[in-house]
């Protein structure tokens, strides 16, 4: 069977776990294997499920003039067909544009965009964040939903803030129920559609950083939603809270986010509700500032 490689930057901890399970990790996010094209094809789909706002590059044998073909996900680098040569195309600064959609949102949505969060020609500097949370109805961004979204803006000193609940068909565990008082009841009368939501909620946020606490389960949900109606995924910078922390932090018993917000002298409970939690995270990342400094 042909090799195949596979080369990661960036990217969550659980992926690198799934590849392992079938390929070898040679270096640092690289990654081979000898598999059939079905294998390959599903690896692949899992990569691109689940790479968040990292990169990934696939590298396979191929029956063309040079013998190997691949593909991309977020890199500079595009693979582009040049007469059955797979060549590679730099993507400039000036070309990194999200693509327009071919699935358009409601006159309703565009209206709200228009009236209240026309704010991605806003420039961002290093004073400017997202704050960014959500809450799921699970942890698996493809059979679970997203109910209820927080972000917080920071733009040339000027703070706004961001909620709303999101409606779902699918039926709230008691589990859910009790970790975040949201109900079935709450989502059908004071939430919106996601596909509304997500577009406040990428208006919003504009070209900012997006700082978030475990940044990319958010980030893959919000990019499943996406994707699943037919939208780029986002491609705004991320920074993960639990890194820096980790780094600062290396002989706490767990990192979750109760656990680190004590350490840091911030003692609050987590209420697991997107904009509260939010909240939180601003106070912590305001915390790790001021020890770097």
């Amino acid at each position: 069977m042909p090799l195949t490689v596979i080369t990661l930057k960036k990217t969550p901890d659980s992926l690198r776990g799934d590849l392992t399970k079938w390929m070898q990790e040679i270096s640092i996010g690289v990654y081979v294997g000898n598999f059939n094209t079905r294998i390959r094809e599903k690896l692949w789909e899992r990569v691109k499920e689940t790479v968040g706002v990292g990169e990934a590059t696939l590298s396979y044998a191929h029956r063309n003039e040079i013998g190997y073909a691949f593909q991309t996900i977020h890199t500079e680098a595009q693979a582009i067909d040049y007469d059955g040569i797979p060549l590679v195309k730099i993507i400039k600064e000036e070309e990194k544009q999200t693509p327009k959609s071919t699935k358009g949102f409601s006159d309703a949505a565009k209206f709200r965009k228009a009236k209240k969060y026309s704010n991605k020609n806003k420039k961002w500097d290093s004073q400017d964040y997202i704050i960014l949370d959500i809450e799921t109805s699970g942890l698996d961004e493809i059979k679970n939903s997203i109910i209820e979204v927080g972000c917080i803006r920071k733009n040339r000193g000027e703070r706004e803030e961001y909620q709303s609940y999101v409606k779902t068909k699918e039926i709230l565990s008691e589990d859910i129920v009790k970790l975040t008082g949201i109900t079935n009841e709450i989502l059908e009368k004071e939430g919106k559609s996601l596909e509304i939501v997500l577009e406040e909620l990428l208006d919003f946020m504009g070209q900012g950083e997006i700082i978030g606490y475990g940044i990319p389960f958010d980030i893959r949900f919000i990019n499943q939603a996406l994707q699943n109606d037919g939208k780029p995924r986002i491609k705004n910078k991320a920074k993960d809270l639990i890194k820096q922390v980790k780094r600062e932090q290396s002989c706490l018993g767990n990192y979750k986010l109760e656990t680190v917000l004590k350490q840091y002298g911030i003692e609050k409970e987590v209420p697991h509700r997107a904009l509260e939690d939010a909240k939180l995270i601003e106070e912590l990342w305001e915390k790790l500032n001021k020890n770097q400094g």
